[in-house]
């Protein structure tokens, strides 16, 4: 039973969202990764402390690296804390490098992270997504079928009782 309580308050807890890359982005595919992170950047991660906002991913020398991704530092390292803004490593089959690779190679396609999680297991996790950047009137457009949708489910909950 104790083991049971321990991974419902480890797994999927912890949350670092991207939310302007709904807005900003058509999300085409999304690929999980692994985090290569200091102890830390752990820490900090697991008190909500990172920002995802304006961070991208890039490929270089067959490696996919975070670029951009604030990390805070750690109130409780002192002079053992680590850079907020370095590039981390992500943790990607060679394959899947290689069929994002020839992705990003076409024209409009960027590789935005969504969201920071931890697994059932403790591990970081980071959910990519390959995305097109979104014109001006797409976002207002999309923000007006919100609208309307929102309206119109508002005047059917007025027959539903």
């Amino acid at each position: 039973m104790a083991t049971d309580k321990k991974k419902k308050s480890r797994s999927g807890s912890i949350n670092v969202k991207n939310r302007k890359a709904y807005h900003d982005y058509e999300l085409v595919e999304k690929v999980e990764a692994g985090l290569v992170l200091y102890g830390t950047e752990v820490k900090s991660i697991r008190q909500g402390l990172a920002d995802l906002e304006g961070s991208y991913a890039r490929i270089i020398h067959n490696e996919c690296l975070l670029v951009g991704c604030k990390i805070a530092h750690y109130a409780q390292a002192s002079y053992n804390n680590h850079e907020p803004l370095r590039d981390r490593k992500l943790l990607l089959h060679r394959r899947q490098i290689e069929k994002i690779k020839i992705k990003l190679q076409q024209r409009g396609f960027t590789l935005v992270p969504l969201r920071i999680y931890f697994n059932d297991r403790g591990l970081a996790k980071i959910e990519l997504a390959l995305a097109k950047g979104k014109r001006q009137y797409d976002k207002r457009q999309k923000l007006q079928d919100d609208q309307q949708k929102r309206d119109v489910a508002r005047s059917l909950k007025k027959y539903r009782n």
